[in-house]
């Protein structure tokens, strides 16, 4: 009989949902696979999980002192990520596919329930463009991001530094978002601008 577990591992680190989906067989031999994972990713780097979260093997988490990442209970971060603290996620969060959070130095805070799909980049810092001395010189800034509670962002999404988001918006794929959005609001574009309401729908 062929042993498809590796191939089903690999699997649930590109969809996690398949993780937190899993029948009681499947559970049986991945809660104590993810725990390894987690163990090792906690004992290494200032990382805090929730209950039943799910970290891909591959996805890369850096939180130094002063830069802890926190993931509420259920979350999910797939493979390819990128996530470099201070970030805080609620809880039933997820990350999809190739996403990067670098929370700067103030950090980035995602509210509960709230979906990132893939290739999503949230930078929560940006440096100056002064015309007297080189891009690499220039002084850093860093305001933080904001992203509400059952927020849906969008595959290929940009979020920039300062940016809050309030919740059950919804942000249209390869948005770029360098302005507040508004609750229940539908943005899309590059730069994004509100193109509806979710209650309207």
């Amino acid at each position: 009989m062929v042993d498809h577990r590796e191939h089903h591992q690999r699997r649930m680190a590109w969809m996690p949902w398949l993780y937190h989906r899993a029948k009681p067989k499947v559970r049986a031999w991945a809660e104590p696979w993810q725990q390894a994972i987690q163990d090792q990713l906690c004992a290494r780097e200032r990382v805090r999980l929730g209950a039943g979260c799910f970290i891909a093997p591959d996805a890369e988490l850096f939180a130094e002192p002063h830069r802890e990442i926190v993931v509420g209970d259920r979350g999910s971060i797939a493979a390819g990520c990128f996530v470099h603290g201070p970030v805080r996620l609620g809880d039933d969060v997820s990350l999809n596919p190739r996403t990067v959070l670098d929370g700067g130095a103030a950090g980035i805070t995602i509210g509960d329930g709230t979906r990132i799909a893939a290739d999503c980049h949230l930078y929560a810092f940006d440096h100056g463009t002064a015309p007297d001395e080189p891009v690499r010189e220039q002084p850093m800034r860093s305001r933080g991001i904001t992203i509400g509670a059952d927020v849906w962002i969008g595959a290929g999404v940009g979020i920039t530094d300062g940016v809050t988001i309030g919740d059950h918006a919804v942000v249209g794929m390869h948005a770029v978002v360098t302005h507040d959005v508004p609750t229940w609001a539908i943005v899309a574009g590059s730069p994004a601008r509100v193109v509806g309401d979710r209650r309207e729908r």
